[in-house]
């Protein structure tokens, strides 16, 4: 018989070359791609038994087997699914780009329950990164007849006329020479392939395994190969939220993004519409080592139908959200001629655009709900909030602003706007702040002590961020902010205003000074006795005189001014005696 060698139609060495080269940048994806392949062709022939009462299937038998011959160094993918003839070998094969389960899926759009994850024709073609030599063996569903097909890349293909005893496909590559690809042929590393990337296929990927145990009353060792499934098959995201453990979210978290905590907050939702999605996302209750560094990378794992195409995809994620883990898992996902490289496709946007809302939403939620949880989320991840808003120069402000915290000068608390606002004094229309190394030390300052005598609250700002972001912000809820250590502060009382007009840390000991308890009070004449911790003792005739550690009869008071000014100072709202 004789066998013609065909070029790929309308397709040249250089394109092919590109596909190779440049498309794929990580080879072991290969794998991914046949599996994915067999599974459709497994999916085709369940459904046709589905549509036609004369085809026989028993679900139980459908599965993806791989083998390995290292002595010929082939690597070989077989599925029991629906299978190819010659004409469908050669328009699936033949053309780069051209796929039977894009077909298939435009024909069936109307149909409910098929789900056909491939694009045949490019991801089979990465097979040739890693293969000098392809063969396709396969029978089609209701024929008798078995075609090969047969390439070696750029040079073309041939399909000749073959035998083989039961319907499917046979894949079988010959792997190039060469220590990189020597992997491919290791029981381990197509192990670690599947689980990375098809483990959730829903037919059973076996592999025979071998295994070494004690012989029995030996203390000698023999190998025992079986056959053994390497996938899962049943994705914890596609379960009921209601079959599904607390305990199984956390071991999951624990197992697919190797964090040694549990989670603070699991967000396990799924979404049908324009755009149908499933997605499983957590909120971890520390940040990992690099989170603050150049070298971490954000970015949320992207599955179509349970095949991993993306490990970190990043825009599904804005960057105030980095801290967020998990995964997203759908069918409307458009692809280019690469599951690697994704278009920029207006449903991912939709995606990115209602993850974000729900991270909001339930971060919310948390703060309203679970308060001490919030509060610790937010000592790991409050700085990233503020990076959103610095960053976007007060543009995510409506966003982000209800969910910042800082700590409060009244009980030393961490509080929100929302509710310094809440509980501002009457007529005040001003947010005050102050800025420092530490609560302690800007609990210390004079102007914080100042508007505290007034009754006034005062956001304490411990990070070097903060004032940035309240410049930025310039207001909350028609509030705008104002710094406690700035010639913006503006007291009600001309008293008040006339407070930083004395420099008291100038002021000569014994020096006349006038001072009462009260606004409405009497001046009482006494002796200026010192300035301590941004409070005026004095003391009156007869009295002994002041020392630095406050005893005797020395007083503090709230109201002083020098004898011979009318300027007053506000100093404190108590009466203290030392």
């Amino acid at each position: 018989m004789i066998v013609l060698k065909k070029q790929f139609k309308a397709e040249s060495k250089k394109l092919l070359d590109l596909m190779i080269n440049s498309i794929y940048t990580n080879q072991e994806i290969f794998l991914r791609e046949l599996i994915s392949n067999a599974s459709d062709a497994i999916d085709k022939l369940y459904y046709l038994s589905l549509t036609n009462k004369d085809v026989k299937v028993n679900k139980e038998d459908l599965k993806i087997h791989l083998s390995v011959d290292k002595a010929n160094r082939t690597l070989t993918i077989s599925d029991n699914g629906i299978g190819m003839n010659k004409e469908e070998l050669e328009e699936n094969l033949g053309t780069i780009a051209k796929s039977g389960s894009s077909l298939f899926k435009e024909e069936m759009t109307k149909k409910d329950n098929i789900d056909i994850i491939g694009q045949f024709g490019v991801g089979f073609y990465s097979s040739f990164m890693v293969a000098s030599k392809v063969s396709v063996l396969s029978r089609k569903f209701d024929s008798d007849k078995a075609y090969l097909w047969e390439s070696t890349g750029v040079d073309g293909y041939q399909i000749k006329e073959a035998t083989k005893d039961t319907i499917g496909t046979i894949i079988t590559l010959t792997l190039k020479e060469g220590s990189e690809y020597d992997s491919f042929l290791e029981e381990y590393k197509l192990r670690s392939i599947v689980k990375k990337y098809s483990d959730y296929i829903s037919y059973p990927i076996t592999m025979m395994v071998t295994h070494e145990h004690k012989k029995e009353d030996s203390e000698e060792y023999e190998k025992h190969t079986e056959e053994e499934t390497l996938n899962s098959m049943v994705p914890l995201w596609k379960k009921d939220k209601k079959d599904i453990k607390d305990s199984d979210y956390q071991q999951f978290y624990h197992d697919k993004f190797f964090d040694y905590e549990d989670s603070i907050k699991v967000i396990h939702s799924s979404v049908e519409g324009k755009c149908t999605y499933t997605t499983l996302l957590y909120i971890p209750s520390h940040a990992s080592y690099d989170f603050y560094s150049k070298e971490y990378e954000k970015g949320l794992q992207l599955y179509a139908n349970g095949v991993l195409i993306m490990d970190k995809c990043k825009e599904l994620l804005p960057d105030y959200f980095s801290f967020v883990k998990g995964l997203v898992d759908t069918s409307d996902l458009s692809l280019n001629i690469s599951r690697e490289m994704l278009q920029q496709d207006k449903n991912l946007g939709l995606i990115a655009s209602n993850i974000e809302k729900k991270i909001k939403k339930e971060l919310e939620t948390m703060l309203k709900e679970e308060r001490d949880n919030y509060e610790k989320f937010f000592k790991a991840f409050g700085m990233q909030l503020k990076f959103g808003i610095y960053n976007s120069y007060g543009m995510k402000k409506e966003e982000l602003a209800d969910l910042l915290m800082f700590t409060s000068s009244k009980d030393k608390k961490m509080i929100t706007l929302k509710e310094y606002v809440s509980n501002m004094k009457e007529n005040q229309d001003k947010i005050y702040y102050a800025c420092g190394e530490t609560v302690d030390k800007i609990d210390m300052l004079p102007q914080v002590e100042q508007l505290k005598d007034k009754g006034y609250v005062v956001l304490y700002l411990t990070d070097y961020i903060d004032e940035f972001v309240m410049q930025v912000m310039n207001n909350y809820d028609g509030k705008n902010f104002v710094n406690a250590s700035s010639g913006e502060v503006d007291l009600d009382t001309k008293e008040e205003k006339e407070e930083l007009k004395v420099d008291w840390s100038k002021v000569k000991v014994d020096t006349p000074i006038l001072v009462k308890d009260t606004e409405e009070g009497e001046w009482r004449k006494r002796h200026f006795s010192g300035f301590k911790n941004g409070k005026v003792y004095a003391w009156c005739d007869g009295a002994t005189s002041w020392t630095a550690d406050g005893k005797y009869d020395v007083n503090s008071w709230k109201y002083a001014k020098l004898a011979e000014s009318e300027e007053t100072v506000w100093q404190r709202s108590e009466l203290q005696k030392n």
